[in-house]
């Protein structure tokens, strides 16, 4: 595909601004008169409504040499002041819910899936946490960080891009790609040693990780499975756990828990290395524990979500799969980051030929995104919408696996949120 005729910023801000004949009134869907044509295919819309003033949900067809398949776009203008994004997500980061209902719960007008997420495992005895790969942030509070790129799940990332990068929004309101990292550290009359991880499935090898009463009641014993090579290698069998409540270490154990964590509670797991730093501490000793999230760029997100960058300044990027098509989903960001799009490709048949990666991200280069991520996909594909006079938001996209899974978290678009 190539960038279609109209050029930037695109057909999706031509639907966001309600112009053009790809327009229709609010709350009412009209046909495109004319398909978009691009090297690979031919985008038609068939659909497209306004939601609410700056958002706008239409349906889309792509003619393929593999067939039809059908997609589902969303687009945001976050220059309106009651219109924002933020995270979907569960009660608590080792948890899972369907898009619909995390769109209701939260008050969403409309949203779509998010992250690849720890739904199987290998290792006997582990459950899957349900927890998401990448860092979260809702509402400005960092709930999590990212596994080792080795532990992720999903297809593979493309040369110089990894897990920690995320799609989100700045406290300024405009959206971005961007690489988060954490800082963090554990300090005692003992020593200072540095954080490894946040409310994550998988720790680094050697690492030490924090669990807080954001994580659930998931055993934590999956932190120390995997490496950083591996996600199916055998959990270590070096490990320590430290329980400080209020900054006094109440319990040890050289196996990780499970069960609820208090908000006045920390809990500090640790694998080889990390696990013998932690060993040196005892009941009793004080302990301090520092943690942010830092940014590559500015200003500070408010909310982010991982995803797997496939468009960076207009352009696809290097060594995307161009073979495997399949159910996908995503999200772009314009070049002002002030109009987001949120894709999601129906699931089943006859409109599933998919994607490939690198279709994906032309796609979105076409739809008017300057930097884009890919989601997960398959059956965790979902787009949510809230229609004008609707009660409740309901998934539009016949997901793969008949109905919606339930998955670790989403993007919403909300009105009147900030």
């Amino acid at each position: 595909m190539r960038s279609s005729h109209l050029g930037r910023p695109g057909l999706a801000l031509l639907l966001a601004a309600g112009l053009g004949t790809l327009a229709a009134p609010t709350g009412s869907a009209q046909a495109a008169t004319a398909p978009v044509t691009t090297a690979d295919a031919s985008i038609t819309f068939t659909s497209t409504e306004q939601l609410a003033p700056g958002v706008t949900y239409g349906s889309f067809q792509v003619d393929t040499p593999r067939g039809v398949t059908v997609g589902y776009l969303l687009t945001a203008d976050l220059r309106k002041n009651k219109i924002s994004l933020e995270l979907l997500h569960p009660d608590t980061v080792a948890q899972r819910q369907v898009v619909s209902a995390m769109t209701n719960d939260q008050g969403a007008i409309a949203g779509v899936n998010g992250d690849f997420f720890n739904i199987s495992e290998t290792h006997d005895g582990v459950v899957p946490t349900g927890s998401a790969s990448g860092p979260e942030i809702a509402d400005g509070e960092e709930l999590k960080f990212a596994v080792p790129n080795a532990q992720r799940f999903g297809p593979g990332l493309a040369p110089g891009t990894s897990t920690r990068d995320v799609f989100g929004v700045g406290v300024n309101g405009k959206a971005r790609v961007d690489t988060l990292s954490l800082v963090g550290e554990v300090r005692s009359a003992k020593g200072t040693f540095t954080l490894d991880g946040l409310n994550q499935y998988a720790l680094p090898v050697g690492g030490v990780g924090l669990f807080t009463s954001d994580w659930g009641t998931a055993s934590r014993v999956r932190s120390t499975c995997g490496s950083d090579t591996s996600r199916l290698d055998p959990c270590s069998t070096r490990t320590y756990e430290v329980t400080v409540r209020d900054g006094v270490v109440t319990s040890v154990s050289q196996t990780p828990g499970a069960g609820a964590i208090p908000s006045d509670t920390q809990v500090l797991v640790g694998r080889e290395g990390g696990a013998d730093v932690l060993d040196d501490l005892i009941v009793g000793d004080r302990v301090t524990v520092d943690e942010k999230l830092v940014s590559v760029g500015e200003p500070k997100l408010t909310f982010a979500v991982g995803g797997a960058p496939i468009l960076r300044d207009g352009q696809p990027l290097a060594g995307l799969d161009t073979k495997t098509a399949a159910v996908r989903s995503s999200a772009g960001v314009s070049r002002d980051g002030e109009t987001a799009y949120l894709v999601a490709l129906a699931g089943s048949a006859p409109a599933s030929a998919g994607f490939t990666i690198a279709e994906l991200a032309d796609l979105m280069r076409t739809l008017g995104a300057d930097a884009a991520v890919n989601l997960d996909g398959g059956g965790s594909t979902t787009i949510a919408v809230r229609e004008p006079g609707q009660a409740a938001a309901t998934a539009r996209n016949n997901p793969s696996d008949g109905t919606e899974r339930a998955v670790a978290n989403g993007i919403g678009i909300f009105v009147g949120h900030r």
